[in-house]
């Protein structure tokens, strides 16, 4: 009974995954992504250190990415990831749990500015789902990604 109380939320949560990645198959050559509107508080750039090091830090185009590409792919794959932490959690996959949470804290110090604020949302919002599977079945996981997937259609193209 447990796991169908689980897997409707995660089946739902991987299809909106899906559809976020299907939004950056395949990034124009040159082009940047653009800033969203609005976005500000909490959103500034810190100036701490990444587990990967980036030269430019995180107030260029692609943020700590060296092309929209790399943005594009690397915060699709994460965002797609968080909605699957509680699935790692549940088959008690703890290392790969661990691991996955590492990256995403360092995909979230990485990402463009104009980003920041909700990625960083959307990290806390999925780790949170880890223990609380609320965090699923009341639609809190779907709202954290809905402002990443926007991105991700905007400036994934």
């Amino acid at each position: 009974m447990t796991s169908k109380n689980i897997a409707r939320p995660l089946a739902a949560t991987a299809l909106l995954a899906a559809l976020a990645l299907t939004g950056c198959s395949a990034p124009q050559a040159g082009s940047a992504p653009s800033s969203a509107a609005g976005t500000s508080a909490g959103g500034e750039s810190t100036a701490s250190a990444s587990a990967t090091p980036s030269p430019s830090g995180t107030s260029g185009p692609f943020g700590g990415f060296t092309s929209a590409a790399e943005a594009c792919s690397k915060i699709s794959e994460q965002a797609t990831g968080a909605t699957l932490l509680p699935l790692s959690a549940a088959q008690g996959k703890t290392a790969e749990l661990e691991q996955f949470k590492t990256e995403l804290a360092a995909t979230a110090e990485r990402v463009p500015d104009s980003l920041k604020a909700d990625f960083a949302n959307l990290k806390e919002v999925a780790v949170a789902g880890v223990t609380d599977q609320t965090v699923f079945s009341s639609g809190k996981l779907q709202a954290a990604m809905a402002p990443v997937t926007t991105w991700i259609a905007t400036n994934c193209k």
